[in-house]
C-alpha cells in the first residue's frame, strides 16, 4: 500500500454501521477515507483520486434513482460511464459490493440495469456477502467469476451491548413468561413484508400462550395513519414507529423470544447479523439463496414467501420454536465474521489493489 492510500465510499452515510465495521483494519493501517453521497459530490470526488487510490461503490441508488427524469438519468449514466473508464489509466481501482438484486426504490429500471453491467465490465473486484448472488442477479447482470470476492457481512459482536440482561428488557415491555415476543426492528418499508406479519401475528394459536407484536422503526413511504390503522385492535402490540438509537437495540432484541424479517425481496440481511449478535432467534424467507447460506443455522427457519401470513402464523404457532437453541448455536455463527476479522479481510483486499500495476 502506498503510504496514505484513499479509498472513495459511495455512499459514505455515516451512520451506517456496516460501513464503519469494514473500514475498521484498514483505517488503522493508514488508509484515509473519503466520502460522497450524492451523484454530484461522487464525480467531484473523482477528480481527488490518485495512482493506487480505490474507488468502492455500494448502494447504487443514489445515482440514478435520484434524477427528475428518465432523460436526466440516461444523461447521469452516461457521465458516469466515461468517469468510471478513465479510472483504471489512472492507476485507480474499483471494488463494487452487491448489496440487492437492484436498488428496492426504483423509478428507471432500464438505467439502473445498464449501470449495474457497467459496474460488473469495469469493477476490478465484485464483492458479494451471499455466496449465490451471482445466480440471485444472474437476470439483471452478468458477474465474472474471476472478479468476484466473498467477504462476509460481520457480525455486530463488541459494537453494541449484547451483554442486556435478558429479564431486565422483557420486564420493562412488561412481558411475562408466557407471552412469546415477536419482533421487526428496522424502517417499515412495503418491500419489507409488516403487512404480512402483522396477519401472521394476528392468527397465530399459541396454546397457554400469548403472542405479543413488537413493531420498531419508523414508517417509511406509506402513511402513518394508515399503517397503524392495518394493526387490528385486538392484537396486543408493542412499538416505537420511530428510530430506535444504538443504545437501545440491545433491550429490543434481548426481549424478544423471535425476530421475523418478512421481506419480499433480500438479498443480505444485516438484521439477521444484528439479531445474531443479541442471541435472538430469526424467521427468514425460504429463498433458495437463503437456506443455502443460513439453513445449517439451528436459529434460523423459514417462511412460505407464497403464503407469508398463513406459513408464519405456523411458526409463530409452534410451541416448540427454537427450544433446542443454545448460546452455542450463535457463537459459532458469529465468532469466525467478528468485526475485526472481516475488516482485515477488506484491508487485504485494499492492500492489494493498491500494489496492482496501472494498466494503460
Amino acid at each position: 500500500m502506498r503510504q496514505g492510500s484513499n479509498v472513495l465510499v459511495f455512499p459514505a452515510w455515516r451512520e451506517n454501521p456496516y460501513l464503519n465495521l469494514l473500514a475498521l483494519a484498514a483505517r488503522s493501517q493508514g488508509w484515509r477515507f473519503l466520502g460522497a453521497t450524492t451523484y454530484d459530490s461522487l464525480r467531484r470526488q473523482l477528480r481527488r483520486l490518485q495512482r493506487n487510490d480505490v474507488l468502492h461503490l455500494h448502494w447504487t441508488q443514489p445515482l440514478l434513482q435520484t434524477a427528475d427524469s428518465a432523460r436526466e438519468a440516461r444523461e447521469r449514466l452516461d457521465a458516469l460511464r466515461g468517469d468510471l473508464a478513465a479510472l483504471s489509466g489512472r492507476g485507480i481501482s474499483v471494488i463494487w459490493t452487491i448489496h440487492n438484486r437492484l436498488p428496492h426504490e426504483l423509478a428507471y429500471r432500464d438505467a439502473e440495469v445498464a449501470l449495474y453491467r457497467d459496474l460488473a465490465r469495469i469493477a476490478d473486484v465484485v464483492h458479494v456477502m451471499a455466496p449465490a448472488t451471482a445466480e440471485v442477479v444472474a437476470d439483471v447482470v452478468a458477474l465474472d467469476p474471476g472478479k468476484v470476492r466473498i467477504i462476509p457481512h460481520p457480525s455486530y459482536e463488541g459494537i453494541y451491548d449484547t451483554a442486556v440482561d435478558r429479564a431486565q428488557a422483557r420486564a420493562s415491555f412488561e412481558l411475562g413468561d408466557a407471552d412469546r415476543a415477536v419482533l421487526f426492528l428496522g424502517q417499515i418499508r412495503p418491500y419489507k413484508g409488516v403487512d404480512a406479519l402483522i396477519t401472521a401475528a394476528h392468527a397465530a394459536a399459541l396454546p397457554d400462550r400469548e403472542i405479543v407484536l413488537m413493531l420498531a422503526g419508523a414508517v417509511k413511504e406509506m402513511p402513518l395513519d394508515d399503517f397503524l390503522a392495518s394493526i387490528p385492535d385486538d392484537l396486543r402490540t408493542i412499538t416505537q414507529l420511530s428510530f430506535v438509537a444504538d443504545g437501545d437495540l440491545g433491550r429490543w432484541f434481548r426481549a424478544a423470544d423471535v425476530a421475523v424479517f418478512p421481506y419480499k425481496a433480500i438479498l443480505n440481511s444485516g438484521s439477521l447479523h444484528l439479531a445474531a449478535s443479541f442471541q435472538t432467534p430469526v424467521v427468514l424467507p425460504d429463498e433458495a439463496h437463503l437456506r443455502s447460506q443460513f439453513g445449517g443455522q439451528r436459529w434460523v427457519a423459514f417462511f412460505d414467501p407464497a403464503r407469508p401470513a398463513e406459513s408464519i402464523a405456523e411458526l409463530l404457532g409452534d410451541p416448540g420454536l427454537f427450544a433446542e437453541v443454545t448460546a452455542d448455536d450463535f457463537a459459532a455463527f458469529t465468532d469466525p465474521i467478528s468485526p475485526w476479522a472481516v475488516s482485515r479481510q477488506y484491508r487485504s483486499l485494499l492492500d492489494e489493489l493498491s500494489s496492482r500495476p496501472a494498466t494503460a
